[in-house]
C-alpha cells in the first residue's frame, strides 16, 4: 500500500481512501438517477499533523515544494483539492484545525478512477480526526462534492466521493443519487470463476472542461422543457423524446433514462447471484455512451472491440467519458488472454500501449494509524 511511501513522520493521523471505478450507470448521478461503483484497492493515504499556528501546508507525491495557504486565500492546480476541502468544512461550520499534510498514492490520475476523490475523502478524514469531529461518513460525501464543485469548479456528482467514503469489501455500491439512500450489493466475482479485468486506455481526460458540462447543461435543459425535476423521473421515453425538438438533446436524454434502467436491471442480476447476466447491461452502456451521449474516444473503443471479440462478456467505459479505462467482465482464466487481445490491437491501431489490472471491491476511507 502506499501508506509506505509517506514522508518519515511522525503524524497525529493517517487516513486511506480509495479510487473507484462505477460498474454501470455513468452520467446518472446528476440527473438524481442511479450508480452502482465499487471501491479500488488502489488507495491515497493522507498523513496530518497538528499545528497550533493557523493555515495549512501540503505537500505531494509526484509535485516539487509544499502548498501552504490560510483560511482566506484561493489556491489552484493539485492543492485546490485539498483546500476545498478545508473550505468546505468551515463552510459547513466546522472548526478544521491548522495542520501540515502529506500525500501519496497508488490510484491513477487521469484514467477516470475518482483520484481526486480519493484526495478529497482522505484529506477530510484526516482533518475531522486531527479535530477531534465526528462527523457520519453518510455525510461526508456531499462535503467532498461541495469541496470539487464549488471549490475546484468541476461539476461532479456524488458518485466518485460516495463509492471512495462508503465502499465496502466484496461488494458494490448501489446509490440513489437523489435520496442519497445506499445498498451494499454482494459482488464476490472470484466464486463464480469470472474477474472484472480494468484496461486503462491511456486517453487522459479532465472533467474540468466544456465537454462534461455542456452535457449537464443539456439534460438540465431537457428536463425542464419536459417539465421533471430531473431526467430520472421521465417514466415514458418515447413520449419524452416526441416533445423535443433538437436532436441532440434527445440522444442525450435516451442515453440518460436507459441507463438508469441498466443499473436496476444490473442490480438485480446481482442479487440473484448471477454476474454473468449483467455483461449484455455493460456492453449496452457502452454502446449508449458511444452513440447517444458521445463521450467515447477510439482508444477505449478499440479496447471494447477487442475485449468482446475476446470472450469477454460485457465491456463498456468507465467515468466521465473522453478517455480513461475501460472495465471487461471476463472468466477469471481468461484475463491474460483479453489483455493480450487489446494489446494487439492497440498494437495495430498504433495507440499508447495501455495498462491492465484485475480489480475486486476494497474497503472505503478507513484509518490507518
Amino acid at each position: 500500500m502506499s501508506v509506505e511511501r509517506l514522508p518519515d513522520g511522525p503524524y497525529d493521523s493517517v487516513w486511506a481512501s480509495p479510487g473507484r471505478v462505477n460498474l454501470i450507470g455513468e452520467h446518472t448521478d446528476y440527473n438524481d438517477g442511479f450508480v452502482l461503483p465499487f471501491a479500488l484497492p488502489h488507495c491515497t493515504v493522507v498523513g496530518g499533523r497538528r499545528r497550533d499556528a493557523p493555515g495549512w501546508t501540503v505537500t505531494s507525491e509526484g509535485y516539487e515544494g509544499a502548498v501552504t495557504f490560510g483560511p482566506d486565500e484561493k489556491v489552484e492546480g493539485w492543492a485546490a483539492y485539498v483546500a476545498g476541502v478545508v473550505w468546505a468544512l468551515r463552510e459547513a461550520g466546522h472548526d478544521v484545525p491548522g495542520a501540515e499534510l502529506s500525500i501519496v498514492s497508488d490510484v491513477p490520475t487521469g484514467a477516470g478512477l475518482s483520484s481526486s476523490a480519493a484526495i478529497e475523502c482522505a484529506v477530510m478524514a484526516v482533518l475531522l480526526d486531527l479535530a477531534g469531529l465526528d462527523v457520519p461518513m453518510a455525510v461526508r460525501p456531499r462535503l467532498a462534492q461541495r469541496a470539487e464543485n464549488e471549490y475546484v469548479g468541476a461539476p461532479t456528482g456524488i458518485m466518485d466521493q460516495s463509492a471512495s467514503t462508503l465502499g465496502r469489501t466484496g461488494h458494490a455500491l448501489f446509490l440513489d443519487c437523489r435520496s442519497l439512500a445506499t445498498e451494499q450489493v454482494p459482488f464476490d466475482l472470484a466464486a463464480q470463476g469470472l474477474a472484472i479485468l480494468v484496461v486503462d486506455s491511456k486517453a487522459p481526460h479532465a472533467h474540468v472542461t466544456g465537454e462534461y458540462a455542456a452535457r449537464r447543461r443539456s439534460c438540465e435543459e431537457a428536463a425542464k422543457i419536459l417539465d421533471v425535476a430531473a431526467l430520472r423521473d421521465v417514466t415514458d421515453l418515447d413520449g419524452a423524446l416526441a416533445r423535443l425538438d433538437d436532436e441532440v438533446m434527445r440522444r442525450r436524454v435516451r442515453h440518460v433514462v436507459t441507463e438508469n434502467q441498466r443499473v436496476l436491471d444490473t442490480v438485480d442480476a446481482l442479487r440473484a447471484g448471477d454476474a454473468r447476466e449483467i455483461g449484455p447491461l455493460m456492453t449496452a452502456s457502452h454502446e449508449s455512451m458511444r452513440d447517444d451521449y458521445e463521450i467515447t474516444v477510439p482508444q477505449v473503443d478499440t479496447v471494447v472491440d477487442a475485449a468482446l471479440a475476446a470472450g469477454a462478456y460485457g465491456a463498456r467505459m468507465t467515468g466521465g467519458g473522453f478517455g480513461g479505462c475501460v472495465l471487461a467482465l471476463v472468466d477469471a482464466d481468461r484475463c491474460d488472454a483479453v489483455e493480450a487481445a487489446v494489446r494487439e490491437a492497440f498494437a495495430d491501431a498504433g495507440f499508447t500501449p495501455p495498462d491492465a489490472f484485475v480489480v475486486t471491491p476494497a474497503e472505503g476511507t478507513h484509518k490507518i494509524r
